[in-house]
């Protein structure tokens, strides 16, 4: 049996919110671990070409689904349709990670429509 070993550098993203990182990107879908500072959020949003599913790795995110507000616990998840309206914030004073998964046939960063943003990006 031949094991073999990757070693690969993966580039962290740097937001006013936080930070993300690409873990995995191939046709179809990709994953990526966020991390949200205390008392961040990320653009309420929604996607025309992906949907995505969430799941908490570290602290207690504050998600928004439509018109539902809720908190998602350590190993919480939720999953966000595409064109459904979305939020992951961070309301309490420890980091808030997730996975997320992409699913869809256009995966990139410009398929973002942002509806409101504290950090005046259009």
């Amino acid at each position: 049996m031949q094991t073999t070993t990757r070693t690969e550098t993966i580039e962290r993203t740097q937001r006013p919110w936080g930070w993300y990182e690409t873990v995995s990107e191939v046709a179809g879908n990709k994953i990526k671990r966020i991390g949200v500072l205390p008392g961040q959020q990320l653009s309420l949003q929604k996607h025309h070409q992906r949907s995505e599913h969430w799941v908490v790795v570290q602290g207690c995110a504050r998600v928004t689904l439509g018109e539902r507000e809720f908190e998602l616990p350590l190993g919480g998840h939720c999953d966000i349709a595409v064109g459904q309206v979305h939020r992951l914030a961070n309301t309490s004073t420890e980091p808030v990670e997730i996975v997320e998964v992409q699913f869809g046939a256009y995966l990139g960063e410009d398929d973002i429509v942002r509806l409101q943003d504290d950090y005046g990006r259009p």
